[in-house]
């Protein structure tokens, strides 16, 4: 009796497993057209003049953002940057055994990551700003986050192109930034600066191998198929497991320091600060880890002036790092009272203001960016942290593009409301199920003409079965749309478009 009991749970199981392998083929690899999605990924990775122009400038408004530090130009190089097709290409054409499609791929991605350095090292050459600010230093010590937030997005942009969903490509392009990097890459070279040039290549690196190994095992899970035999599709994903590993290793190693790093710098802080009054605050910390030794330059806001304060510093700092350092402390009297007190809040107050101020022009240039209209164009109210801005018709871009432009916005602005008022593109379909209950993707379909249509401002007329109708009616009349029946239809499918526009509508 006790023998037959793991046999009886072995033998569920595997019929469970039997069950979930012949729904993956029926329900989910069945309802992919891989033809299609083929022949859309191979038009993706040719080398055509268009390509071409348009890296060409996406890296030059890459580089003039990191010259420049600006956050929102940087965006904008990542939205134009078409480098996601070939990396993509690599991964499909590998997974279904199309060396040519490989080879194509590959030599659009060389080809246009090779131009994109040169370019940007000829306009860091011709440039007066040739300084690593913190946007160039940023991209210059990758790790392993870096290679999950590759993973992720890998995974994402996979499916979305086998699945149709081509709108959250521009998320999966800002999350992985693929030009910055080159960008980078390309200021190492013209400044000389071997350091930045290794680190932004090798973060560029993590993220190609990693966007195309993650395609090529999606592709397998979806199904499509490949004319090699088994042995060398085993070969296929060994070198694909070999590739994340030799990644893996480097980019843990290097999490593993900056950690280190981080602890330190904490314990560097209170060194520094052990050797003032109490009411002191560290106003300012800067280390350089590669310098020999180690160089820590500090300001310090301090009641009373200390003359051994570098000294002290130093043999606390080297028992915690242990090594050798040279340490620079600036001191700036402040008073102790209570007017000093008074005059130190009315600062702050007005370096938060200031820096308010900063942030909301700083959004209002990254919502004009992405929308494709001027600075002026955006509506930005500081005291209610609002944003609105209407965007250009821009080519290409479908309703759930835009969608994910102000979701990306909104969730660097946590704490702002954004709104992105898109042109009235077409509205996708609703699909329904054979118990008329909306499918998964009917049910992104409403979601998506909820948020459109609140957006603009418009009427929504339904067309199709009288039950699904009014299903898909009533969800969107509860998401406050305004809606109408205006025919019927087939069943499994509910038809949307736009009704009459209001006046001020795109």
């Amino acid at each position: 009796m006790a023998s037959e009991a793991p046999a009886k749970t072995a033998y569920s199981f595997g019929r469970v497993l039997a069950s979930w392998r012949l729904w993956w083929r029926k329900d989910v690899v069945g309802t992919v057209n891989q033809a299609d999605v083929i022949a859309r990924r191979r038009e993706d990775c040719l080398l055509s003049a268009r390509y071409l122009l348009m890296l060409a400038m996406a890296a030059g408004i890459a580089i003039l953002g990191l010259l420049l530090s600006s956050p929102a130009v940087i965006i904008g190089a990542m939205l134009l940057s078409p480098l996601m097709g070939p990396i993509m290409g690599l991964g499909f054409g590998l997974a279904i055994g199309d060396f040519l499609w490989t080879r194509q791929s590959a030599k659009s991605l060389f080809v246009g990551s090779l131009m994109s350095i040169l370019f940007c090292a000829l306009i860091v050459f011709m440039s007066p700003l040739q300084t690593v600010t913190a946007e160039i230093a940023a991209r210059t010590r990758p790790n392993l986050f870096d290679l999950l937030v590759a993973l992720f997005s890998g995974v994402a942009g996979a499916y979305a192109m086998i699945r149709g969903r081509e709108g959250t490509i521009v998320g999966v392009a800002i999350a992985t930034a693929l030009m910055p990097p080159l960008a980078v890459v390309g200021f190492g070279l013209a400044t000389f600066n071997w350091t930045v040039f290794g680190g932004a290549l090798m973060l560029f690196v993590t993220n190609l191998v990693t966007i195309a190994g993650t395609a090529f095992v999606m592709a397998k899970l979806y199904g499509f198929r490949t004319s090699l035999t088994e042995r060398q599709t085993h070969l296929q994903f060994g070198v694909t497991l070999a590739a994340f590993v030799a990644l893996a290793i480097p980019l843990g190693i290097s999490l593993i320091q900056i950690a280190k790093e981080s602890r330190a710098q904490r314990d560097i802080r209170g060194a520094v600060l052990d050797g003032f009054a109490g009411s002191s605050r560290l106003a300012d910390l800067q280390i350089n880890w590669d310098a020999e030794p180690i160089l820590v330059a500090a300001t310090v806001l301090t009641p009373q002036y200390r003359a051994d304060a570098e000294a002290t510093a130093a043999r606390a700092i080297e028992r915690v790092v242990d090594d050798p350092v040279q340490v620079t402390v600036t001191q700036i009297e402040v008073g102790s009272g209570a007017a000093a007190a008074e005059r130190a809040q009315l600062a702050a107050a007005q370096a938060q203001e200031e820096a308010s101020l900063r942030r909301a022009e700083e959004l209002g240039r990254s919502l004009a960016l992405v929308a494709g209209v001027k600075d002026e164009d955006v509506v930005v109210d500081r005291q209610r942290r609002r944003a609105v801005v209407t965007a250009r018709p821009l080519e290409g871009a479908t309703l759930a593009a835009y969608r994910e432009l102000e979701s990306r916005i909104a969730a660097m602005e946590p704490d702002w409301t954004i709104r992105l008022r898109p042109p009235a593109r077409p509205l996708p379909a609703i699909a329904f199920d054979e118990e008329a209950k909306p499918t998964d993707e009917g049910r992104a379909a409403l979601n998506l003409i909820a948020w459109a249509a609140t957006r603009i401002d418009a009427p929504v007329d339904l067309a199709g079965n009288e039950t699904e109708r009014a299903i898909a009616l009533q969800a969107l009349s509860d998401s406050g749309v305004r809606v109408h029946a205006s025919g019927d239809g087939e069943a499994g499918r509910v038809v949307a478009s736009w009704g009459t526009l209001t006046e001020d509508a795109p």
